[in-house]
């Protein structure tokens, strides 16, 4: 179920299903670097403000599912562009990763259903980062959880499928307190609640 906090600003509305803390995992798999499976944390956060803030933190796992290093982390803004006549559906997100990439995505929100797909607009890079053109992502909301695929490409390789993964909601102790003082009285044999 997608919950609409009575404070985020009007215009995010489109972008609810993002957020909150998500963790799951993932592959990761492109030319000239090892294949592998990941771990990853996300957040998107908001402040009433007109944006919602993001951030990702990915780790290389190991067969039995152990954190074994940092594999790249990130953090942006995003927000619902200008109305036009399409109406709230364009959506354009500021992001910047530990590798020394800064990149503009623009992109639209699917009809009826909660899915983004962005295409980078610019890209800057620092003289130590690795070769990087631009890329490709589609966020979706899917049976509760969120997906997403990450297509990328550089000089010397063309747009491929680099990173997916699969991540669950994750409940905070302080989201569990809340919620049990919002049940009110329920029966006690726990029974008549289902009925």
């Amino acid at each position: 179920m997608i919950e609409i906090p009575s404070d985020l600003n009007p215009s995010l509305v489109p972008l609810a299903f993002l957020l909150g803390n998500w963790a799951g995992a993932g592959v990761t798999d492109f030319p000239g670097a090892e294949k592998a499976n990941f771990g990853q944390e996300v957040s998107f956060t908001h402040d009433g403000r007109d944006f919602i803030e993001y951030r990702s933190y990915t780790w290389v796992l190991d067969a039995e599912g152990n954190k074994v290093k940092p594999l790249e982390s990130e953090s942006g803004f995003w927000r619902i562009a200008a109305e036009g006549e399409e109406g709230p559906r364009k959506v354009e997100v500021v992001m910047v990763r530990d590798d020394g990439v800064v990149e503009v995505w623009y992109g639209e929100l699917a009809d009826k259903k909660p899915q983004i797909d962005l295409v980078t607009d610019a890209v800057a890079r620092t003289a130590a980062s690795g070769p990087y053109t631009g890329g490709k992502r589609l966020y979706g909301y899917v049976k509760g959880d969120l997906m997403w695929v990450g297509e990328k490409q550089t000089p010397e390789v063309p747009l491929r499928p680099y990173m997916s993964a699969q991540l669950k909601k994750v409940v905070t102790p302080e989201e569990v307190a809340a919620m049990a003082r919002n049940l009110g009285d329920l029966p006690d044999d726990g029974i008549a609640f289902f009925k």
